[in-house]
């Protein structure tokens, strides 16, 4: 009831002041009352109209920091609010409102307002911190600020601007290196250098093209013919990797398919999607990220791009679950094919999986598969050549794919 009575503590006494005074010199026969308790209603009607021309002025601008946060990370919003008032106004309080997305205090004292009859508007900046609570793309605001006037009677509420979309993305853990054993997974970039002769004066050099790399810029060939040249002794093949998360409904809690971060196995899952992908990038594999019926969930990541392994997490902010498909697939129909490296991330396992699961894994260089789940028997998935882990809802993604990892080692020493 507070948050929508316009009278401020000090205002709240001056009107029971002027009611007490207009009964008691009604029934007593004051007259010098009456004058005490007209004076004070137009007091408060006066400190009313002047709050009534205060009014905002131009948007609310936000700016977020990181961009996007993770889900568990910090961030600082700076808010900047243009606000005009007649006549000077005492220090009030500002709020952000904050959705469920994320957490912190945003609230606090805002200063003074000067007067803008001369025509110039204050200018209210402030900043927070949050933390990421929930993945998902969250809106937030309205900025709300609560002024009074110079005698600090009556206060006013007003909401500045609209909502800025925050995306909050998935966590991205830190993950160990995958196994570079000889014949494992053709680990690391492989880079293949052509050239003539010997030296770094004598490599091919080509007219630059938009699109090439400042660092490839062949210097003495440009002196040379006075145009730029750039290298073209670098041949990249960055060998490829699949990433299968399986967002079949049934492997999940029907909440998973409704809102991003209703289910904690589902939410698991996608922090180890966006993990892979980032230990898989910055270990130069081109990475692919399907869904368990061949949907390609995300653009293919360039080895060595960590910047563009971080935006894909960022666009896995409102990925849902999905209803499961006739054919009930853990792993696409195209993985038989695959030989570069292979993650599978699935939910709660059916027995005509497991069949399935051991037939894929005898065509890659290194098969590994995080089951997200309270339970897993993943015995017989291992001794047909799967690296199998499991996590639990809100576990240890970096604990099971270390135990994965350890799984590859252990069969090298063998």
């Amino acid at each position: 009831m507070r948050r929508f009575w316009p009278f401020t503590v000090r205002g709240t006494g001056a009107l029971l002041l002027a009611v007490a005074a207009f009964v008691i010199a009604q029934r007593a026969g004051i007259p010098e009352l009456l004058y005490f308790a007209t004076l004070l209603a137009a007091l408060l009607v006066a400190s009313a109209v002047a709050l009534l021309l205060t009014r905002g002025s131009g948007a609310v601008t936000r700016v977020v920091s990181p961009e996007v946060p993770e889900v568990g990370g910090p961030a600082s919003v700076t808010v900047r609010a243009g606000i005009q008032s007649a006549l000077p106004t005492a220090p009030g309080r500002w709020r952000d409102a904050l959705p469920a997305g994320l957490t912190g205090t945003a609230e606090g004292a805002s200063p003074t307002i000067s007067s803008s009859l001369s025509g110039t508007a204050s200018t209210i900046e402030v900043r927070y911190d949050v933390t990421g609570a929930a993945r998902g793309v969250h809106a937030l605001g309205p900025f709300e600020v609560t002024t009074t006037d110079p005698f600090g009677l009556v206060r006013r509420r007003i909401a500045l601007g609209r909502t800025t979309a925050v995306t909050v993305a998935p966590t991205v853990r830190d993950l160990a290196a995958l196994p570079v054993a000889a014949g494992e997974a053709g680990g690391s970039r492989q880079t293949t250098t052509l050239q003539i002769g010997q030296g770094a004066d004598n490599l091919v050099a080509r007219p630059y093209a938009p699109g090439d790399s400042m660092r490839r810029i062949h210097w003495r060939a440009t002196a040379h013919r006075d145009t730029l040249m750039v290298r073209q002794e670098e041949q990249e093949a960055s060998p490829a990797a699949t990433i299968v998360l399986d967002r079949a409904l049934s492997r999940w809690s029907p909440v998973a398919a409704h809102a991003p971060g209703g289910d904690a196995a589902f939410e698991t899952a996608v922090s180890a999607c966006v993990s892979a992908v980032a230990r898989l990038v910055h270990e130069g594999y081109t990475v692919d990220v399907v869904d368990s019926d061949g949907q390609l969930l995300a653009d293919p990541v360039e080895g060595g791009d960590d910047a563009d392994a971080r935006a894909t997490a960022a666009a896995f902010a409102s990925l849902r679950a999905r209803p499961d498909d006739t054919a009930r697939r853990v792993v696409p129909a195209t993985a038989a094919g695959l030989t570069g490296p292979l993650i599978v991330i699935t939910g709660a396992l059916q027995a005509d999986d497991f069949e399935a699961l051991r037939a894929v894994a005898q065509r890659s260089a290194l098969p590994m598969l995080l089951v997200v789940a309270e339970r897993a028997d993943l015995d017989s998935l291992r001794a047909g050549g799967w690296r199998a882990a499991q996590v639990r809802p809100g576990g240890d993604v970096a604990a099971a794919w270390d135990d994965a990892i350890e799984q590859g080692y252990a069969r090298v020493g063998r």
